[in-house]
């Protein structure tokens, strides 16, 4: 949503997809992400492709990688997991294969996450991490109020758009839309035209009455 909305549109309203050499290489990388399950370190536990939600906001989804780590303390957002002593911290990260972005999309769907695992344990969650493919580095992203009601805000305006069942006209943006696979499908310089259309069958209705 925060990316594109007509692209969301396309996708979960129209159920189009088309794949190129971007989306591949992203879909391989959370494949790999996941399929190495949980793993066991001193005072952390790493559970990948775990499934969150939120009943409140109405999201489902997967987290590439939710981190436990071990605290001494019962206060600061600590939670106890099934068949593990002593209270632990959750911190979601998010693995993407390119490099940080202008807009806050990355760190609305990481917020979306800690939204859903907040609501799942009964605590709050203060922070967690996006990790980009290119530079190979962790950047922590900190859940702000802000980053909050932006993330709480797209859920809202998703769930409109679903009631709705529209597609929202495209805003041709040069450099995002030609990386984007459904670009044919989306015709961004065509649909972004407002009332193109319109302004035609005005144009044509005239003359096709003035030969009746």
């Amino acid at each position: 949503m925060q990316f594109c909305e007509r692209q969301w549109g396309l996708i979960h309203l129209e159920q189009q997809w088309e794949e190129n050499r971007l989306t591949a290489e992203g879909r391989i990388l959370h494949e790999r992400v996941h399929e190495v399950g949980t793993e066991v370190r001193p005072r952390v536990i790493v559970a990948r492709g775990l499934h969150v939600q939120s009943l409140r906001l109405g999201l489902t989804g997967q987290a590439d990688v939710v981190e436990f780590h071990s605290i001494e303390t019962t206060g600061g957002g600590a939670i106890q997991l099934p068949d593990r002593r002593g209270w632990w911290r959750a911190f979601p990260v998010e693995y993407k294969r390119g490099r940080p972005k202008t807009d806050a999309c990355d760190e609305v769907q990481l917020c979306a996450q800690s939204l859903c695992l907040e609501e799942m344990f009964g605590v709050v969650i203060e922070s967690g991490a996006l990790f980009y493919g290119q530079n190979r580095r962790r950047s922590e992203v900190g859940f702000d109020d802000e980053l909050r009601r932006q993330t709480e805000g797209l859920a809202s305006r998703m769930h409109e758009l679903y009631s709705a069942r529209i597609t929202p006209r495209a805003v041709y943006a040069k450099k995002k839309c030609e990386r984007c696979s459904l670009i044919q499908r989306c015709l961004p310089q065509m649909s972004s035209k407002q009332g193109s259309v319109e302004r035609y069958l005005r144009s044509a209705l005239p003359a096709e009455e003035s030969v009746e």
